[in-house]
């Protein structure tokens, strides 16, 4: 009992380093992740420096130094074992990342261990990571997974036992209609040509390197006054590092397609220039690779391009079909046909998309965040009660 008489709401713990104010999808999935957790749990969240401040009142907070991930982790497992050592019901991972320390945790206070499950954090092949973490990962009390593709890639792994719950992202669903503001700069600078635009970190598996070598010369053939604008930049923590440096990649990549005058790179934009960018564009492409030993477990960038009424096209690849509806919010093609893509991105660009555009709205309005939040937390309750039995 509470000193007012009221029922004691029952604790639990989120330990993630992909938080606010470090930029992508799975921090703004996290953050969401919290508020959810905070309305049903007394919420401690154990996270990276600055993020109490994009936190909602009322959420206890242990930050921990995030300049890198072994020093995040040494950190995280000094902040989680302290912060359980109360009771709690749960203690969740946000990624596959931090499973090993929920489930540790979990163990000290006497509350299930779970983990939220994106697809690389399941099959990246870092050897340290397929011995140590796996394993961990297949003694959680539960897992939620970011898509369909996900949850499969978990249950052949054995993940929390098979106790495996989908969740999608979700995503902030602007007023329709609303360009939010006064559209990119850049877009009056590029003149009225078609604009493509690609929103994600520069990583091999996001194939955007290989979108302008086989496909853009193409597109520009048809659409000689075509503009790619890319927003992102290099991913310098993530499980699969590339070798070589993904931006020299893509500046090389220009280079030998002759596309210099057609791509504009932006690097990483806050939300408000992303939200312009999406109002602004004519097509998101999202040419994912498949990759084995790395997947796209979902592809959030997509259905925030849908809540801005902006189409998609994409290779179906991983999770992505859970985030693109073919003939609904775009174009799904087989993964690796650079022919298709290409001319998928051609007969839109030369069509009406008014009616693709307010389907493409249609198609987001079941991703608004607070579907997702009364989503997750059924999923959690579901999970704890099948951890418990």
């Amino acid at each position: 009992m509470t000193a007012d008489g009221g029922q004691a709401r029952e604790r639990a713990v989120l330990v993630t380093r992909n938080l606010p104010p470090l930029r992508g999808g799975m921090e703004r999935l996290n953050l969401h992740v919290a508020i959810a957790l905070s309305r049903r749990f007394a919420l401690t969240v154990v996270g990276p420096a600055g993020c109490a401040r994009f936190l909602p009142q009322g959420i206890e907070v242990r930050e921990v130094p995030s300049a890198s991930l072994p020093v995040f982790l040494a950190g995280a497992v000094r902040a989680t074992w302290a912060a359980t050592s109360r009771p709690a019901r749960l203690v969740l991972a946000g990624s596959g990342l931090t499973a090993p320390i929920a489930a540790l945790a979990a163990r000290r206070c006497g509350g299930a261990s779970g983990a939220y499950v994106h697809g690389l954090d399941l099959v990246t092949r870092h050897p340290a990571y397929r011995a140590a973490w796996v394993p961990c990962m297949r003694r959680l009390g539960l897992a939620v997974a970011n898509s369909a593709n996900t949850a499969a890639i978990a249950r052949d792994l054995g993940v929390a036992g098979g106790n495996i719950a989908v969740v999608h992202p979700g995503t902030h669903l602007p007023p329709a209609g609303d360009g939010t503001g006064e559209p990119l700069p850049l877009r009056s600078a590029l003149g009225d040509g078609p604009l493509l635009l690609s929103v994600g970190r520069l990583t091999g598996r996001k194939g955007i390197a290989e979108f302008i070598e086989h496909s853009l010369p193409r597109i520009a053939l048809s659409h000689p006054d075509v503009r790619l604008v890319i927003i992102g930049d290099n991913a310098p923590d993530a499980l699969n590092r590339s070798r070589t440096d993904p931006r020299r990649r893509l500046d090389q990549a220009i280079a030998r397609a002759g596309m210099a005058e057609h791509v504009v790179v932006l690097g990483p934009c806050d939300d408000r220039e992303l939200s312009q960018a999406y109002a602004a564009a004519d097509l998101h492409v999202f040419p994912v690779r498949h990759v084995p030993g790395d997947v796209e477990g979902f592809g959030m960038v997509a259905v925030e391009a849908a809540a801005h009424g902006l189409p998609t096209v994409a290779f179906a690849t991983g999770g992505v079909p859970d985030a693109v509806a073919d003939r609904t919010s775009g174009r799904l093609v087989a993964p690796g046909d650079y022919d298709a893509f290409s001319r998928q991105v051609c007969e839109l660009l030369a069509s009406d998309r008014a009616g693709l555009r307010e389907s493409t709205r249609g198609f987001a309005q079941g991703f608004g965040w607070d579907r997702f939040d009364t989503a997750l937390l059924a999923a959690l309750d579901r999970g704890l009660a099948a951890a418990r039995a």
